[in-house]
């Protein structure tokens, strides 16, 4: 599917989708994969065409063009077999016919010695297509492969926003496997084919035209129906693709969130929602077997038909004198390699329907716009000093009209250490995440040591951009590993040196392999303070004149606070730094506190400053404070 008249669909779409009826603009909309509601009004959905989408894809395959080619050309030597068989039966039938005698042994064995030949060069033949051809299939589907990872690690997060990653996951893996078979085999089948079509019919012709003009008569009939088959199949392969992407989805969002589940006894909820998706993936593969098994049903009916037609026309000939026996005889023949080839590109359908599936979906992301991109001349960050500037920046998501910021100024001069606090959904994480462009911003601009922050390439910009979030991430692998990350290719020595910085030496080095311990998916083996330490060391090795902490302490427990507190102190000195914070205590000492609400920037100054004025940044303080006693209360009674 692609959008015909929106360019942008909005979260709200994706639930849209799955109504079957919906009303807009006084006009009642039937949703059957024709239309989508989304933000932007009703947009229209058209399916591609086939030829559409092998015309996307066709790059892929032209750089193996002379693979393809050998391919062909040992397709053409298989086939050249197959038609000379009937040929020399023909040929020593005739003779028999006319005089046995005349039918010399030589000649006998000539024919069997080059029909030998014959098969050993198709046995050589045959072993090229099935494994360099195949090899082929593979090396395209890894191409594409490829090629739609780097596009999507080039999508904004706005994508990610909205796409569910079990669907990305099938999109990448299960369905580009098909196209493999889809790549060696679809031009082979459609070579051979054509090229045992023509011939049969010219040879067949010169036997008796009328008898084949009644064979090839019933081709269309058999094309047709083969045809409307293969339109309810595409469509079942597609809804079968979407809904193992869906499960998929399920899967991961219950193994991921396995604790949570488990700590609420929800097991069986989750049991049923499993069941729910894969009763629904049942039906529709019932319903594509259904439709497969009329599809091979009808085609072996068409089978007899041709079959039977050849027996019965080609009797009343032969009866009357219009056909040689050695003629009708190699005809039967012919007509088996025929129908055999036809069968072969039956059974290919099947597969050329889950192949040109996979290319849809394939195309569906190839086909997403980047949505923010390196300008041509866009320039290359070496070291920022850090001077940061806001001018008249707004901000809105593409899923809804409201402003997220409007009109914010700012100016953070290097190595200034600023805050910025605010009530829940003011809009805190929005600006930081502008910064290095994860969002592009709506309105306004923002500089980075006096230069448009469009005007350098992305990546040197994030290179210069260090992130310490209350979300943190750990990638499966080691400790050391995670902590590399911050710089690829670093020394043991430096991710030492990192993690000593960031005060995650010691817990490190009494874990049971130290650096090497292995972290579990998501990080699982370690405690959420020195999650967060190792987080800090990352940033740490990666050195950057640019940090930003996002509630980086705002999930952890005291003792834990107080550590990575003093390394984030440690880790903001000579940096320009913007904090996030929920815990007002711990900015305190910030150059200046920005005070963040849906109106924009309502107040600012240093803490006693703020204090003074007895405004927002009063009261938030004094909530944080009764807050913070509440909670050292309930854990000295505990």
């Amino acid at each position: 599917m692609y959008v015909k008249k929106c360019k942008y669909m909005s979260p709200f779409s994706k639930y849209s989708s799955q109504l079957s009826t919906f009303d807009f603009e006084g006009k009642k909309w039937y949703n059957k994969t024709k239309y989508i509601l989304c933000s932007y009004g009703v947009i229209v959905l058209k399916k591609r065409k086939n030829i559409t989408l092998l015309k996307r894809v066709m790059p892929y395959f032209l750089k193996y063009k002379f693979i393809m080619f050998k391919d062909l050309s040992c397709a053409s030597l298989s086939t050249l077999c197959e038609l000379v068989l009937p040929l020399i039966v023909r040929y020593i039938t005739s003779s028999v016919q006319q005089d046995a005698s005349a039918l010399a042994v030589t000649t006998i064995l000539a024919l069997g010695g080059g029909y030998m030949l014959l098969r050993i060069i198709d046995t050589a033949a045959s072993y090229y297509m099935e494994s360099v051809g195949h090899i082929m299939g593979t090396r395209i589907e890894t191409d594409m492969r490829r090629d739609l990872f780097a596009h999507l690690e080039k999508l904004s997060f706005s994508y990610f926003d909205n796409t569910k990653i079990g669907q990305i996951m099938s999109r990448i893996t299960s369905d580009l496997t098909d196209i493999t078979e889809f790549a060696h085999h679809a031009p082979e089948e459609l070579f051979i084919t054509t090229i045992k079509l023509i011939v049969s019919f010219a040879v067949l012709s010169s036997f008796n035209v009328y008898l084949t003009l009644i064979i090839f008569s019933i081709l269309p009939l058999m094309i047709y129906c083969s045809y409307k088959f293969n339109k309810i199949m595409k469509e079942t392969f597609r809804e079968s693709r979407k809904q193992i992407g869906e499960i998929n989805s399920q899967i991961e969002d219950s193994l991921l969130g396995v604790r949570v589940v488990k700590s609420f006894a929800n097991e069986e909820v989750e049991k049923e929602k499993f069941e729910e998706g894969i009763i629904k993936y049942f039906n529709i593969k019932k319903r594509m077997y259904h439709c497969m098994a009329g599809f091979h049903g009808t085609n072996k009916l068409f089978d007899g038909i041709m079959y039977i037609a050849i027996v019965i026309a080609g009797s009343l000939f032969l009866r009357n004198g219009k056909i040689t026996l050695a003629d009708f005889t190699a005809y039967l023949l012919y007509i088996n390699t025929l129908i055999s080839s036809i069968r072969r590109i039956v059974q290919f359908m099947e597969q050329f329907q889950r192949g040109m599936t996979g290319m849809e979906r394939f195309s569906d992301i190839m086909d997403t716009p980047i949505g923010i991109q390196d300008s041509p001349d866009a320039i290359t960050l070496e070291k920022a000093e850090g001077n940061i500037e806001f001018k008249n920046v707004t901000f809105t998501y593409e899923a809804d009209k409201s402003n997220v910021l409007t009109g914010i100024n700012i100016k953070i001069p290097k190595g200034s250490n600023i805050a910025v606090v605010g009530p829940s959904g003011g809009g805190k994480t929005t600006l930081c995440n502008l910064i290095p462009r994860f969002y592009e911003v709506t309105a306004g601009e923002i500089l980075v040591d006096g230069k448009n922050i469009k005007d350098y390439t992305q990546e040197s910009l994030r290179r210069n951009i260090g992130m310490v979030q209350q979300d943190v991430y750990m990638f499966s692998g080691t400790v050391a590993e995670n902590i590399e990350y911050g710089l690829p290719g670093a020394s043991r020595a430096e991710i030492e040196k990192a993690a000593t910085l960031a005060g995650a030496h010691e817990f490190i080095s009494s874990l049971p392999n130290g650096y090497d311990t292995y972290v579990g998916e998501r990080g699982v083996k370690l405690s959420g303070g020195q999650k967060q330490r190792i987080s800090i060391a990352r940033v740490f090795l990666k050195n950057p004149p640019i940090l930003i902490l996002d509630e980086a302490t705002s999930a952890l427990d005291n003792e834990s606070e107080k550590l990575v507190q003093k390394s984030l102190e440690d880790l903001s000195e000579g940096r320009t730094t913007l904090t996030i914070a929920h815990r007002l205590s711990t900015i305190v000492n910030a150059d200046t506190i920005l005070v963040l609400t849906e109106n924009g920037i309502e107040e600012s100054g240093n803490h006693a400053q703020l204090m003074d004025k007895k405004g927002i940044y009063h009261d938030l303080y004094m909530m944080s404070l009764a807050e913070n006693k509440e909670n050292a209360i309930w854990n000295g009674n505990k």
